[in-house]
């Protein structure tokens, strides 16, 4: 049954309330302030929904997560890091990182990032909550990602790339900038072939749910999340 979320509350239902059918649909209304999505996230829940449709609240089964020491990088993609002159950071561009995001999907397939999204996604960035990767081509961004951090379970939310390989680069920087400041799990919501090329597992929703409760309550050292470059990834 679809959940209606009341306006004073930051309460969700249970996820494993979700529907089948569409998978993981699991509420509806709300607003996108700040609380209700960290509280969102903490629970497994996020927000996907487009131009003209009510919020709408997920939380799917099975759910692709990608542990950053399994994450898989191919002998192509390593060739070309090798040869590669782009350079990355984190969190220097996490604006213009979003609006990338969403110009992309809107070429490819339509954007669930509305402008509503994207203040909220700004607002969470403000407030310590959302990160970005960028990947650089001298001054010019050409890749990167963003998502938001619960813990020590990075829930990613949209990549982009304006040169082959910039976003892979890109989660190769996350998982090679912040596994050593305590990162465990990369949440990649739905599963997809290009996930799974990348080292992506499916857990069953109760599965994700436990790991993201024990990974949630472990914080990573704040100091990586610090506007700065990130190094050793590409020649």
């Amino acid at each position: 049954m679809l959940v209606g979320l009341h306006p004073d509350s930051y309460e969700f239902p249970d996820p494993q309330q979700a529907l089948h059918e569409p998978n993981g649909l699991l509420a509806v209304g709300g607003d996108l302030s700040v609380p209700r999505l960290v509280e969102a996230y903490r629970h497994g829940i996020f927000p996907w929904f487009s131009d003209g449709d009510p919020l709408l609240w997920w939380s799917p089964d099975p759910r692709a997560v990608i542990y950053p020491e399994q994450l898989h990088i191919g002998r192509s993609l390593r060739k070309a890091m090798r040869k590669s002159h782009l350079h990355c950071t984190i969190n220097n561009a996490f604006e213009e990182v979003i609006s990338a995001c969403s110009e992309q999907r809107a070429e490819l397939e339509g954007t669930w990032i509305t402008d509503d999204m994207y203040e909220a996604y700004c607002d969470l960035h403000q407030a310590g909550h959302a990160h970005s990767i960028e990947v650089w081509d001298n001054e010019r961004l050409v890749g990167g990602l963003y998502g938001v951090l619960n813990g020590s379970v990075f829930c990613g939310e949209s990549m982009f790339h304006k040169v082959t390989n910039a976003s892979k680069i890109a989660l190769v920087a996350l998982c090679h900038h912040l596994q050593p400041a305590g990162l465990k799990l990369i949440d990649c919501q739905m599963p997809t072939p290009h996930l799974e090329s990348l080292g992506a597992t499916s857990l069953s929703r109760s599965e994700f749910l436990k790991q993201l409760k024990r990974f949630g309550e472990a914080q990573i050292d704040t100091d990586f999340l610090l506007a700065q470059p990130i190094s050793g990834i590409c020649a």
